[in-house]
Order: structure tokens, then sequence, then C-alpha cells
């Protein structure tokens, strides 16, 4: 599949499964959504060494949420680094989200997330938890589209990288680019995938 096709194909995957992912995360009892990604499975946890510093982003509304392990690892010892820009054409960078616990820690981004502030401190992960659009159970990863995360990780081949999803995310078969890199595992509410 040549780069055009790849991209309207990915275009076009992408809206289907966000619908898709709109549709079950409406439906989800907010008690029993408020009990998932509680903290990561026994067998991730002990993927990530000690000390190292764990990357994670601020979900958006219908994405799988990250806040709860960022306070799991962060209770356990780890530095906590969120995703920061500059500005809107801006490459991501990471800076230190000093207690998962405190929002105010955090401002909005240009992309209308949040991020911490400019103050804080600049961290590089050595571990690395990625939101997706979609994922194939051999790791490959859909992303939102921006490309933010694709070129940070090509950039730091050697930090893994955990997609975070819900059930509903599974697809068959993604399109890929010579760019996209596979996960190194992916977590559901109701499965690990991997590691690959």
């Amino acid at each position: 599949m040549d780069t055009v096709d790849a991209g309207l194909a990915k275009a076009a995957l992408r809206k289907a499964l966000r619908t898709v992912r709109r549709s079950h995360v409406a439906a989800l009892d907010p008690r029993v959504k408020a009990l998932m990604f509680l903290r990561p499975p026994t067998p991730l946890a002990a993927m990530v060494p000690a000390g190292a510093v764990v990357g994670i982003y601020h979900a958006g509304p219908d994405e799988a949420t990250a806040t709860s392990y960022a306070r799991f690892f962060h209770e356990a010892g780890h530095a906590i680094a969120l995703p920061w820009f500059e500005a809107r054409g801006a490459a991501m960078r990471f800076r230190r989200w000093a207690s998962p616990h405190l929002d105010e820690l955090l401002g909005p981004d240009p992309h209308g997330a949040r991020q911490p502030l400019a103050d804080a401190d600049p961290l590089v992960p050595e571990f690395l938890f990625v939101p997706l659009v979609g994922f194939t159970a051999s790791g490959a990863r859909l992303g939102q589209g921006g490309g933010h995360f694709d070129r940070w990780l090509a950039a730091h081949p050697d930090v893994p990288a955990i997609g975070m999803a819900w059930d509903c995310q599974l697809a068959e078969g993604l399109p890929t680019e010579a760019h996209d890199r596979p996960l190194t595992a992916v977590v559901t509410p109701t499965r690990l995938y991997g590691p690959f």
C-alpha cells in the first residue's frame, strides 16, 4: 500500500473507530468506568524498571484514562512525565507532573489537552504509555493522526511504548507505513496484549 492509500485508509479507520469508541464509552456505567485502569496489571508493572521516568498522557474525553497509572507509578517512586508543547506546531517534549494528585499543576496545551506548566522540569521518559484510536492483537497502533507520539518514538527507539485502549478499539488489521512503530504491549480493561 502506498503512502497516499495508507493515509486515506487510516483517516477512514480513525473516523469509524472513534465512533465505536465514543459509543462504547457513552454506554459505560460511570461507576464501572471509574474502576477501570486503576492500576497496571502485575506483568506490565513488572516491566517498568525501578526508578524509571514514566511517560503518561492526559486522556481526552473518550480515551482510556492514564491518570490512575500516573498515581500508581508516582507512589512507587517514579517521576511522571506528561507531553508538553511550547506552541501548536512545536515538537512534543515531556515535563514533570510533580504530583498526579494535583490537577492545578497542569494548564491547557495548544491542542486543548492538559499539560505541565512551563516551569516544570523537562524529563525524558524511559517507559511510555501512549493513547491510540485503534490497535491490533500483534501491537500495531493507529494514533490520533497528528504524529506527535510517532515522531517522539522514532527519536527514542529504545523506549518501550505501551498502548492503553478500550476493548472495542481492537482491529483485525491496520494499514501501516514505514514510520509506524509497533507497540511493546497494549492494555485494555480486560486483557494485556504482549509483550510483543
